[in-house]
């Protein structure tokens, strides 16, 4: 039953995602670019078809729930028997049936083992006419390849859908050939609209795209501004984990990447802890041999297996005859692309003019079980360049960054990751706690996107105070958001005297209820406050700042709302810069913040309530109710 309701409430909440509008942009851009914007989207987004033409071959990439819904009825019986089989542990037969089902579903998708394509595969659209979003208006009924259509409302109400243009690629194809593809569509785009240069918008897959595009045409001097948000530059860990075998999804992560995109503003997230999907991960980890033979020889997985596990894999499924051609690509992606993305890309600012973004989230586990720090679907590392602490800790008080890039600061509050060594140490900025696709659903990330693509206000992390390199996300699912009255996001500076506590929800209003602090003392005087939407309220506090940097310490601040699952917390992590750096002990230590309920608890009470799940339940009614009691006992005694 339990593992009905976890699935239950997967799929009810995807659905939700669909049915959310988009808020409107509150930031006014002054100094519009008018150069034509091209959206270089994530993966599988362009519409591939086999024969003479559209009209009259065959659609075979873009769901056609109908056939889908056909064969599935065709093996209702098999895919019964699987599921039966399920309650004993044999995954197999529904995992065969899956994979019989979804090879005929793609079977002209299918690539051959050279990495070649077994069918004349042909985009749907390809010149820039025919690719704007005004011409698609106007002349197209179906919309399947105007790209994130949230966003591109939003651009056109600054430059009008007549200079947005939408890229199509045979996706299935590496990076370099994809990057080639872009190449020429930038110049019809240019041709096209008698502009000397392009802007580019582009995210995940696209970013990869891009990011080799710029290093290996970016000379030409063709952009002007390209933003690269949640990008899959150096390869995209859910692929790891998928090719590997080794699946372990993680369902409370799964959970908060769907409460992040429909904009949920209750916590779902930690009434399913204890729920184990184990049953997926078997089908899945038995599914991945099935469907190889006609997904597994596509150009762009290969390119998205990160460098540091490519060996290991492409030994593991690939034969060094049958694939020569496919390896000879894939290995100058790995070893002569991506090594020098970093250098290619600066040059790009440096000698060409260009403004280059990186958008990056963090602070997520991969939800297909790799345990290191992402976006939910792409390592920071492999998005960035970034390196970063094993997930679940941090460096050590007193790390010191490994490249010193003029004296600058390249460490993140939480202190886990070291942007020193990024692609662009300069140009990158990283919002934790912000999941893969959720740019626009972030009041800070959305006004970012807008304000590097549209204009030339900001050249770098350092050009404007309200885009610092560092930051918490403000998305509503997480309802509220805390940053000290001084300095950056996340620091804590001697002349700090107060906490500034938002409401981020777009709803709901919040009831703060306690703060706690872990690491640092420090009291709150908070008062029982209800905060409407987007409303804020400084929270004075007590204690002495120690006269110290780089220091780590967190904040939980725990609320109450009338909604679904009233009770809430939300920790964020904060350094302290306000002195000497103190020593440097090395390596790295637990990021796990501590609350009273755990000063009362063993470690095996612990684990048992993790287990079935009630430990946040205890927790947060505990620190709620310790928040209340101190402060009277204090005045008594």
């Amino acid at each position: 039953m339990k593992k009905i309701i976890a699935v239950i409430l997967c799929v009810t909440m995807l659905i939700a995602t669909c049915a959310f509008g988009a808020a409107a942009n509150t930031k006014e851009e002054t100094n519009i670019s008018d150069y034509p914007v091209i959206i270089v989207p994530g993966y599988s987004a362009s519409t591939l078809y086999v024969g003479d033409d559209f009209e009259s071959g065959e659609k075979i990439w873009g769901l056609n729930m109908d056939l889908i819904l056909e064969r599935v009825l065709a093996r209702i019986v098999d895919l019964g028997i699987g599921l039966g089989a399920m309650t004993v542990g044999n995954a197999e037969i529904i995992a065969r049936t899956l994979g019989e089902e979804i090879s005929g579903i793609f079977e002209k998708m299918r690539c051959n083992p050279d990495g070649t394509s077994a069918y004349d595969v042909k985009r749907k659209y390809v010149t820039a006419e025919e690719c704007n979003s005004a011409y698609m208006l106007e002349h197209m009924t179906d919309t399947d390849d105007r790209h994130e259509q949230d966003i591109a409302a939003e651009l056109a109400e600054y430059i009008g859908t007549e200079n947005i243009y939408n890229f199509t690629s045979d996706f299935r194809m590496g990076a370099e050939y994809c990057a080639g593809l872009l190449h020429e569509f930038i110049q019809d785009v240019k041709r096209t609209t008698g502009k000397e240069k392009v802007n580019i918008f582009c995210l995940s897959h696209g970013g990869q795209v891009t990011a080799t595009y710029l290093s290996l045409y970016g000379h030409l001097g063709d952009v002007d501004n390209a933003v690269l948000t949640i990008p899959a530059i150096g390869g995209a860990g859910i692929l790891y984990d998928c090719f590997n075998g080794d699946i372990d999804f993680d369902e409370e992560c799964l959970i908060r990447f769907i409460e992040h995109g429909t904009r949920t503003e209750e916590d779902y997230n930690w009434l399913v802890k204890a729920q184990q999907l184990g049953f997926i991960d078997k089908i899945l980890e038995e599914l991945i041999p099935h469907i190889f033979p006609t997904l597994g020889y596509w150009g762009s997985l290969w390119d998205f297996c990160p460098v540091d596990k490519y060996e290991d894999i492409k030994k593991k499924l690939l034969d060094e005859k049958e694939s020569a051609a496919l390896i000879e690509k894939s290995d100058r992606f790995h070893y002569e692309i991506l090594p020098k993305i970093g250098e290619k890309l600066q040059e790009c600012i440096d000698d060409y003019g260009m403004n280059i973004t990186i958008i990056a989230g963090t602070g997520n586990r991969i939800v297909t079980g790799l345990m290191e720090n992402s976006d939910g679907i792409i390592t920071t590392n492999a998005s960035t360049g970034a390196y970063c602490a094993p997930l679940g800790e941090r460096f050590a008080d007193g790390y010191v960054q490994k490249n010193d890039c003029g004296g600058k600061n390249k460490i993140s509050p939480d202190m886990d990751i070291d942007a020193s060594t990024a692609y662009l140490p300069d140009n990158t900025w990283f919002v934790d706690g912000l999941f893969h696709g959720m740019t626009f659903w972030d009041y800070y990330t959305r006004s970012l996107l807008f304000t590097t693509l549209l204009t030339d206000e900001i050249t770098d992390v350092y050009s404007d105070p309200e885009y610092p390199q560092f930051r918490d996300t403000s998305n509503p699912s997480h309802a509220v958001y805390a940053a000290f009255n001084t300095a950056l996001p996340g620091i804590l500076d001697g002349e700090a005297t107060s906490l500034v506590i938002t409401n981020c929800c777009w709803q709901n209003d919040v009831r703060l209820s306690a703060i706690h602090v872990d690491g640092l003392d420090l009291e709150f005087d908070l008062e029982r406050v209800t905060l409407a939407p987007g409303e804020s309220i400084e929270v004075p506090f007590t204690g002495e700042i120690p006269e110290v940097s780089k220091k780590v310490f967190s904040i939980t601040v725990y609320y109450t709302m009338g909604t679904l699952t009233p009770l809430g917390y939300r920790t964020q992590n904060f350094t302290v810069m306000n002195g000497e750096a103190v020593d440097n002990a090395g390596g790295t230590v637990s990021s796990a913040a501590k609350t009273p309920f755990d000063d009362i608890i063993g470690d095996g009470m612990t684990k048992l309530l993790k287990n079935l799940g009630l430990y946040e339940l205890f927790s947060m009614v505990y620190t709620m109710i310790f928040y209340r009691i101190v402060p009277i006992f204090k005045a008594v005694f």
